[in-house]
């Protein structure tokens, strides 16, 4: 899962990116509203965390932007917003909620309970199952932790970031460009061609679960069950 936290108190936004990276999200950060708006216009996200005062651009400003752009018959589904405040009114909560946010979280606030409305947030988005099962791999939506017959696999945010883009469409390629911006933070130093080593090494670790990350040449990877011997 890619998040985008916006937020402009420096020493906060790298004690929420830390843990948010330890618990396996693929997160960029910025820290204007204006550059946040900008990489909305072109980056895709699962989530945005978004702090309401920040310089260049306010973040009611950045959430009605992205709204806009997102309504239409033909536009994608919405990206979930959860909203950092320290501002606590309520007319200014319904406003928010009014302009498109889905949760609001006021600060200060625990890292426990940002995690837990990123994650209801993100089941909501995607309409997840609490559970998925396929072939001998099981993988917990809520705890985003994957398992063979009960025994949990030690993957790392990269490898757990290309399990759940291949399982949000089990069944269908997923194209390499696709699964890079799933996989890195627009700021990192690699090349779409660096999925493929995570994919070799996702592929080891799902040996002997029953399923099979398959190549196909100039869509991408498709994850699917194998056929039974």
């Amino acid at each position: 899962m890619r998040l985008l936290l916006v937020e402009d108190h420096a020493e906060l936004a790298e004690w929420v990116a830390r843990s948010l990276r330890h618990a396996g999200f693929v997160l960029d950060v910025l820290n204007r509203g204006d550059h946040a708006d900008q990489s909305l216009r072109t980056e895709r996200y699962d989530l945005v965390i978004l702090d309401l005062s920040l310089p260049g651009l306010d973040g009611l400003e950045v959430l009605r932007r992205l709204r806009n752009r997102e309504s239409g018959p033909d536009k994608p589904a919405p990206t979930p917003v959860l909203v950092l405040t320290a501002r606590g009114s309520t007319e200014e909560r319904v406003h928010g909620l009014n302009l498109g946010a889905d949760d609001y979280l006021p600060k200060p606030f625990e890292l426990a309970e940002l995690e837990a409305r990123i994650k209801a947030l993100l089941r909501r988005a995607g309409n997840q199952v609490p559970l998925v099962r396929l072939g001998r791999l099981e993988f917990d939506t809520t705890t985003r932790m994957a398992a063979v017959d009960g025994q949990a696999l030690a993957l790392t945010p990269r490898e757990l970031a290309v399990l759940e883009a291949l399982l949000a469409r089990v069944g269908r390629p997923v194209a390499r460009e696709a699964l890079f911006e799933k996989v890195f933070e627009f700021d990192a130093d690699a090349r779409v061609e660096a999925i493929e080593i995570y994919v070799s090494r996702l592929r080891k670790k799902l040996e002997g679960a029953g399923v099979a990350i398959n190549t196909l040449r100039g869509l991408g990877y498709l994850l699917a069950e194998k056929p039974a011997a």
